[in-house]
C-alpha cells in the first residue's frame, strides 16, 4: 500500500506523521502544486491532501488510487463527480476544529469591536507616554452584552459560537442555509431578518450553490451600518468586491475574514487596496478622491511615482508616453526632497 502526503507543511511543524507507516509505504511532500501533483500521485493507493485540487487534471494517471483523505473539514478541492465515476472514496476530518474556530471567531470580533489595533499602536508609538491624560477615548467601543448575534450556518461550530455569544449576554438568531437545521435553543429567521436585526453576523456555512456569493452588495445594504461581519466559513460565500464597496460606502462598520476566495490572497485582490483609516489619516478639509492612475516604480517606495492615466495595456502605455510632455520623474516621491536627501538617507541607513 502506497500513501502519499501532499501538503505536510499545512499540518504544522509539530505534527508526527510516523503513525502512517503502519499502513504501508509513505512518501511525504511539504507542499505540492497542481503541476507537481499528477506525477506524485501516479503510483499512490491513498492520497492525503489539504487544498490542492483533486480532479481529472491531477488524478487521470492515478490508476491505483482508492482513497483521498482531506486533512480539513471542507472538500471543495475535490471534484466529487470525477471521484465517484472512478470509485475513489473521500474522507474528511469533521468536527476537528470546533473549539478553535469558535475561539478565533471571538478573537476577530474583539480585535475589531474594541479597536485593539489602534490602542496597541497608540501605546507602542509613544502617544500614550506623551499624553497628559491617564486614559485614551479616541476610539469608543461598546459592550457585547445586549447585542444581537446572527449566525449563518448552525452546524457544530455555529452552535458553539451561539453558546459563547449567549454567555456574553447576546440575543442569538440564526439562518439555516440548507433549511435542514431546526434548533429549539435559538430563534431561526430568514436571511433578510437576520441581516436587519444583527449587530454581528458570523458565517459558519459550507460553500455550495446556495451559499456562493450569499453576502453580496444587496445583503450588505440590508445590514446595520454599525454591524460587523465575520467569515470563518468559506471565502467565496462573501463577494469580496462587494464587501470592499460596502466598507467604502459605510454600509457596515467592519469585517474580519479568516477565509478568502483564493488562498493565499491574490496580489490583485481588492481587499489589499482597501484604505486603512489609521494608516492614511486625512488632514482637516481633505476628502478621498477616486482617480485612475498608473504607477511607475523603480525598486522602492521613494522612487514610486503615480500619474493620471487610463492606459491598461503595454501598447496604450507606450502610446501615452510618446505623447506626454511631462517627465514621469517629476511625479516620484523622492523628487520633492531637498538636494541633500540622498546623503540624509545614507546616514539614516536607508541604503
Amino acid at each position: 500500500m502506497r500513501l502519499v502526503i501532499l501538503e505536510a507543511e499545512s499540518l504544522g511543524k509539530d505534527m508526527d506523521l510516523s503513525g502512517f507507516s503502519r499502513f504501508g509505504e509513505v512518501t511525504v511532500y511539504e507542499k505540492t502544486t497542481e503541476e507537481e501533483c499528477p506525477e506524485r500521485v501516479r503510483e499512490a493507493d491513498i492520497v492525503i491532501c489539504n487544498k490542492v485540487r483533486m480532479c481529472s487534471r491531477t488524478l487521470s494517471g492515478a490508476e491505483n488510487l482508492k482513497l483521498i483523505c482531506v486533512t480539513a473539514t471542507g472538500i471543495n478541492n475535490i471534484d466529487l463527480d470525477y471521484v465517484k465515476r472512478h470509485n475513489i472514496a473521500v474522507t474528511n476530518v469533521a468536527g476537528y476544529s470546533t473549539v478553535s474556530v469558535a475561539q478565533h471567531t471571538f478573537a476577530m470580533y474583539f480585535y475589531l469591536a474594541e479597536k485593539l489595533r489602534y490602542y496597541d499602536d497608540y501605546v507602542k508609538n509613544g502617544s500614550y507616554a506623551a499624553s497628559s491624560l491617564f486614559t485614551c477615548m479616541d476610539r469608543p467601543f461598546t459592550e457585547l452584552e445586549g447585542k444581537t448575534w446572527g449566525i449563518i450556518g448552525l452546524g457544530a461550530i455555529g452552535r458553539k459560537v451561539a453558546s459563547i455569544a449567549q454567555a456574553f449576554g447576546c440575543r442569538v438568531i440564526y439562518y439555516s442555509t440548507s433549511g435542514a437545521h431546526d434548533d429549539p435553543d435559538y430563534e431561526r429567521v430568514d436571511l433578510y431578518r437576520l441581516l436587519k436585526d444583527s449587530d454581528v453576523v458570523s458565517i459558519h456555512a459550507p460553500l455550495n450553490e446556495a451559499t456562493e456569493n450569499l453576502m453580496n452588495i444587496e445583503a450588505f445594504a440590508n445590514m446595520k451600518r454599525n454591524a460587523i461581519l465575520i467569515n470563518v466559513g468559506r471565502g467565496s460565500i462573501v463577494n469580496e468586491r462587494d464587501l470592499c464597496c460596502a466598507l467604502r460606502e459605510g454600509l457596515i462598520a467592519g469585517a474580519a475574514l479568516d477565509v478568502l476566495s483564493s488562498e493565499p490572497i491574490r496580489s490583485d485582490s481588492p481587499l489589499l487596496k482597501m484604505a486603512d483609516d489609521d494608516r492614511l489619516p486625512l488632514e482637516p478639509g481633505e476628502t478621498p478622491q477616486m482617480r485612475t492612475v498608473r504607477f511607475r516604480t523603480l525598486g522602492c517606495y521613494p522612487l514610486t511615482g503615480a500619474i493620471e492615466s487610463t492606459a491598461r495595456t503595454v501598447e496604450e502605455i507606450v502610446a501615452e508616453m510618446l505623447e506626454t510632455r511631462l517627465s514621469e520623474r517629476s511625479s516620484r516621491i523622492i523628487d520633492h526632497d531637498g538636494d541633500a536627501s540622498m546623503e540624509q538617507k545614507k546616514r539614516e541607513g536607508y541604503f
